[in-house]
């Protein structure tokens, strides 16, 4: 004797698998499948999985190309700004100090200029100067320079430049504060990357949240910085200096408000409902 299984797929037909050389018998009360219920519960079981995925897929986190465009383009533009900072964070062009150029009554002058890990010094001869500046510089000019890093995060010193002392708690927190946008913007950027690649539209929101934190904080760290250099001014007044801020820290305040830029356009790609459709509703033409 032999005994038989029977299964049951997902429509409540009984199945019996066929044996070799046999297509298969279908047990009593069922109709005569064979190999061919096999092939019906499995296709089953795909059609209820490819199901379940469609209507993941179409529960509103589905997006058309369109939106994957507007999407992209955004995300250009804070590529634009997470650029812009880490240029400018990473460079000592934040402010250029000169003195006047005949104040040591040599044929060379002394500028510096600094930003937010090392200070640059650098000796310039006068006849290369324009004739109608009157401070040393610009620190473009050719000479010979000499470069530090701060000892804020090492041994926690201040550094003296031109007799005046700088104060380390703000050049601190100014480097803080860029550390810390530089982070909310790579969040950002890994958040982007997974709306993309999954097509799911609330990874914006977060996005968008991590983009305009990352501006504000870039913007905090000028404000923060620019009153840094106004202390280390004030710290002393034997050396007249004239000050300047420099290139980086143009890029820094572009890298803000582009950042912030950024996030708003994250903010309204991810809104249910277009702003604009609000605002602007489509009028039909009568006839």
């Amino acid at each position: 004797m032999w005994s038989t299984f029977f299964l049951t797929d997902e429509e409540g037909r009984t199945v019996v698998p066929g044996t070799a050389g046999a297509g298969g018998m279908a047990a009593p009360g069922g109709p005569a499948q064979g190999a061919g219920g096999l092939a019906s519960l499995m296709g089953g079981r795909s059609t209820f999985g490819g199901n379940k995925r469609r209507r993941t897929t179409s529960a509103g986190h589905a997006m058309s190309e369109a939106q994957e465009g507007k999407i992209k383009l955004a995300f250009f533009v804070a590529i634009v700004g997470v650029v812009l900072t880490v240029l400018g964070v990473g460079t000592e062009f934040w402010v250029e100090l000169a003195p006047p150029k005949n104040f040591y009554n040599n044929q060379t002058c002394l500028t510096a200029h600094y930003g937010l890990w090392k200070c640059c010094t650098k000796t310039l001869w006068v006849s290369d100067i324009d004739p109608e500046r009157e401070s040393c510089g610009p620190a473009e000019l050719p000479g010979e320079s000499n470069c530090t890093y701060f000892k804020f995060f090492t041994t926690g010193e201040n550094t003296v430049m031109f007799q005046k002392t700088t104060h380390k708690n703000l050049n601190v927190a100014t480097a803080m504060l860029a550390l810390f946008s530089l982070f909310l913007m790579v969040m950002g950027a890994i958040c982007i990357t997974m709306a993309l690649s999954k097509e799911i539209i609330f990874f914006l929101k977060p996005a968008s949240i991590c983009f305009i934190l990352s501006g504000v904080l870039v913007l905090m760290s000028l404000l923060a910085f620019h009153q840094s250099v106004l202390s280390f001014l004030a710290s002393d007044h034997t050396v007249p200096l004239h000050h300047e801020l420099s290139w980086s820290v143009s890029c820094i305040g572009c890298a803000g408000a582009v950042l912030i830029v950024g996030g708003i356009l994250f903010l309204l790609l991810a809104l249910p409902c277009s702003p604009w459709k609000r605002c602007l509703p489509h009028k039909e033409g009568s006839s």
